[in-house]
């Protein structure tokens, strides 16, 4: 087998957009992530509501019934 062929594994910083940092194995040293477990809907149980309010009745007034 060939060697050095595979990245060496080391322990990384991974750092989400909320602030949240922990440690992980990669082969980067840091890596920037946009969503972790502590800021994710699902695992905070907070939703968030998207306000389609405008695009429906945009939809609706383009294809509504003559």
């Amino acid at each position: 087998m060939k060697k050095d062929l595979h990245p060496e594994f080391v322990i990384c910083t991974v750092t989400c957009a909320c602030g949240n940092t922990f440690e992980n194995k990669a082969a980067q040293d840091t890596v920037k992530i946009d969503i972790c477990n502590e800021c994710h809907p699902f695992f905070t149980g907070s939703e968030r509501m998207v306000d389609t309010a405008g695009r429906i009745e945009k939809f609706n007034a383009r294809y509504a019934k003559k």
